[in-house]
């Protein structure tokens, strides 16, 4: 009875201090931190204000028995106060300050530095440099070294290798990382504690290692785990498991993380609490039929810790596995109020730590997708329940609701508090996600377990692993034809521009206002039901289609008595993949990109036996032979025909150094030398020499001819095509350069159809425009504007296929 007669500020009293007082005091917290950076007070105004506002709690707290009902301010108003102040004193505690003991003091100076320290995670091996990240301990600016502390983050060339604990001493340029108006790399690398860098750095490995044990076992294990999932599955499948289990995404080519970004699917390859949150519901329902609610959640959480081990347990991974968890943690409790306590809970912690990731996007990300999680899943799952209702029975509706709520609704209830942080940073709303993620989603739990599974099973005894993974690669298989199937649908994407901070402010408190106006505030403290699981009908449906996609990929590479000759979309450079009429398999150099060329590689090597029979050396420029000393770990070739000098670039000095450790037979070319490819058709090196070699494919009336190392010398011993004749497929050398394709070098051969190897944006402007004349009245196909080219013969007949029209 007393209850009934407290007062209207009585009641806002208790639902302040007794429901809700972790959120309203965390959001204060962090409010602080945000008004901290534009106010940008000294350290001591903000103690100053701390203490006040101290002084102000302990004096309300004994006024409040004298003050009436009716007093405009609570006493909880000036904890809230206090909260604002404590978060903009702990921001002001984490702005850097430097002195000569930390490395970003000697930032942008003119003269090269020679630094020391050491690799505290893996490299982050990318197409055409590697990222190291350092804990710096001397630097030495020309009097000797100097002992200095702080992180640095440094651009180093590619192909060498490096792992974590490496002793690392640099010799570059340091720089203060840059920002401009659309991006701003010095807040990124801030947030991660990262205030120095260096763009360009030679490096020596030094003697000794650092770092701890925990760690360097888990990023071995990681490591290993990466190689085996490159052994295990095909590109572009390989690098979408890595991406996806081990949270390495640098694998997939531009254009496909391009495909995923346009369809609202990035997540999906991005470790956030997007991502876990997501994966985890999934996890539970799953796990649920099986073992019951609690038991199923207990095993998720267990699933989510694993993962965070496996990804190497950095800083982003922790914080979304914590949302992800908590996630589970809000569906479980079954307590909305406990649910947003603990949510607001966990960022205040999380940003006393480092006040910077609440400018991070992905922490972000997993706030917002796990508070949509919390206030919209429920809601969202008994107003379907309840339009079902009224048109199937009762039975029927409840069973279609558990199904739309596992792969509908949980998706629609991250996206709707998601859509305006991703339109602010990414500048974009893919209204495409809203149908593609749907569809998308109920396999990610498969390609998780499965793919995961595959590889533990692989580090085990690896053929257990491939039997496995013959299992996890249709759901993976799956996964990207979707995406870029929905990526082609036309308007999918809105492209917004900047958008003002001042607009997802407004979106969010009209969207968190209707959330409170719409009648449903008494059910955020209701004890929600626990999902009823089921699991969805058909698996006879599944392993049918299973083994469907399985024979599918299998006859796709079966020989078919035809010779294939695919000229490979990989910029301004030759990558050449010839399949013979008996299934065999040659590589004619491989371009600059290491995931363009195994992605490409992946898509048309078999499932089953992903090895190339002759890699084919025909140049030994950089640009030819980039990619080749990574993606042959991938894709191992049984014997390796070589032309060209080796020190004519670091990438082919690197290639023989890893064909002689790896035990690789390899075989020098000679002028006319023979190589057979089955059922008579040939591959002859026509000239020899520094540069490379000039290639001809023969196979009855077929001829086609690469003149990849073409030279002045070779021009002049084929007397500018004459000695060689018609031909019926001629690629232009160099990408279009005019001196390594002259008219009457073009008129000798006379083809009937002209292939152009080359870059949209070739850096050295080709092709010339001489050479574009000279093939006016020929057939031309182009790598930029026609993608990959596919020429299929069976020795009298000539058919064409290209990706793009």
């Amino acid at each position: 009875m007393q209850a009934a007669n407290t007062p209207p500020s009585g009641r806002f009293q208790e639902q302040l201090t007794t429901r809700l007082p972790l959120m309203w005091f965390s959001l204060a917290f962090l409010t602080g931190i945000a008004l901290a950076k534009v106010l940008a007070l000294h350290i001591l105004v903000w103690i100053t204000l701390v203490v006040i506002s101290i002084f102000l709690v302990i004096l309300s707290q004994l006024l409040t028995p004298r003050l009436p009902d009716s007093f405009p301010l609570h006493p909880f108003a000036f904890i809230l106060l206090c909260a604002f102040c404590l978060g903009g004193m702990r921001y002001q505690m984490s702005v850097p300050r430097f002195d000569a003991f930390h490395i970003a003091f000697y930032n942008d100076r003119e003269y090269d530095l020679l630094i020391t320290g050491t690799l505290i995670e893996p490299p982050d091996y990318r197409d055409n440099y590697t990222n190291l990240r350092l804990d710096v301990s001397a630097v030495d600016t020309g009097d000797g070294d100097l002992p200095v502390g702080g992180l640095l983050l440094a651009r180093v060339s590619d192909n060498q290798v490096f792992h974590y604990g490496n002793i690392i001493r640099l010799r570059g340029k340091l720089k203060t990382p840059p920002e401009n108006e659309e991006f701003s790399y010095r807040d990124y690398l801030a947030a991660q504690r990262i205030h120095a860098y260096m763009s360009s750095a030679e490096v020596t490995v030094l003697p000794g290692r650092g770092g701890n044990l925990i760690s360097a076992a888990l990023y071995g294990f990681k490591e290993k785990s990466l190689e085996n999932i490159y052994r295990l599955f095909p590109d572009p499948e390989s690098s979408l498991l890595a991406g996806i289990l081990l949270g390495v995404d640098t694998g997939l080519t531009r254009e496909l993380q391009q495909a995923f970004k346009n369809t609202g699917t990035a997540h999906i390859i991005a470790i956030s609490g997007f991502n876990i949150s997501i994966i985890a519901a999934l996890f539970v329902t799953f796990f649920s039929k099986f073992l019951g609610p609690r038991r199923g959640a207990f095993l998720a959480v267990i699933g989510i810790a694993f993962y965070t081990v496996l990804v190497g347990g950095d800083a982003a991974v922790v914080r979304a596995a914590i949302m992800g968890t908590l996630a589970l943690f809000a569906r479980q409790i079954g307590r909305r109020q406990a649910a947003l306590n603990t949510l607001l809970a966990v960022a205040l912690l999380m940003c006393l730590v480092n006040p910077l990731y609440i400018w991070d996007v992905g922490f972000q990300l997993s706030f917002f997708a796990t508070l949509g999680l919390i206030l919209y899943a429920e809601p969202f799952s008994q107003f379907a329940n309840r339009i079902i209702a009224k048109y199937f029975p009762a039975s029927a509706a409840e069973k279609f609701t558990s199904l739309l709520s596992e792969f509908v609704l949980l998706t629609f209830a991250a996206q709707l508090t998601t859509i305006p942080i991703m339109a602010y940073h990414f500048k974009r709303i893919s209204l495409v996600s809203f149908i593609a993620n749907p569809f998308i989603l109920p396999a990610q739990p498969a390609v998780m377990i499965l793919g995961g599974l595959a590889v533990l099973l692989s580090l085990v005894w690896f053929p257990l692993g491939q039997l496995a993974g013959w299992v996890a690669w249709p759901f993976v298989v799956y996964t990207i034809r979707l995406v870029e199937l929905f990526d082609r649908i036309p308007h999918g994407t809105i492209f917004l521009g900047d958008l003002s901070i001042w607009v997802v402010i407004f979106v969010y408190a009209a969207l968190f206002s209707l959330t409170v106006g719409w009648g449903r505030l008494k059910e955020w403290f209701q004890i929600m039901k626990r999902d009823q699981i089921k699991v969805p009908a058909g698996l006879g449906l599944i392993g049918l289609v299973l083994a469907l996609l399985l024979v599918w990929r299998a006859a796709a590479t079966v020989p078919d008595r035809r010779l294939h000759v695919t000229f490979l979309d990989v910029g301004s450079a030759e990558a050449v993949l010839i399949q013979t009429p008996t299934g065999k398999h040659v590589l004619i150099n491989g371009g600059p990109s290491v995931t363009t060329l195994s992605d490409e590689l992946g898509r048309r090597l078999p499932m089953f036996n992903r090895k190339l029979d002759w890699l084919v050396v025909a140049g030994t420029d950089e640009n030819d032979v980039a990619a080749l000393p990574r993606v042959i770990e991938r894709y191992p070739p049984d014997l390796v025909l070589w032309s060209g000098n080796i020190e004519a670039s670091f990438s082919s000095r690197v290639l023989n150094e890893y064909l002689a450790v790896s035990d690789i037979q390899v075989v020098n070319a000679e002028p006319d030398q023979l190589l057979e490819l089955g059922a008579g058709a040939t591959l002859r090196a026509l000239t020899v020499g520094p540069r490379g070699a000039v290639l001809l494919i023969e196979w009855q009336n077929f001829r086609a001819l690469l003149p990849v190392g073409m030279s002045f010398e070779a021009l002049d011993e084929l007397r500018g095509g004459a000695s060689v004749g018609p031909v019926n497929v001629l690629s232009l050398a160099d990408s279009g350069y005019a001196a390594s394709n002259p008219s009457e070098w073009i008129a000798n051969l006379n083809p009937e159809l002209v292939l152009l190897s080359v870059d949209a944006a070739d850096e050295n402007g080709m092709p010339d425009r001489e050479v574009l004349e000279s093939v006016e009245g020929y057939d031309l196909l182009r790598t930029d504007r026609n993608g990959w080219v596919e020429i299929t013969t069976d020795g009298t007949q000539m058919w064409l296929n290209v990706e793009r029209k």
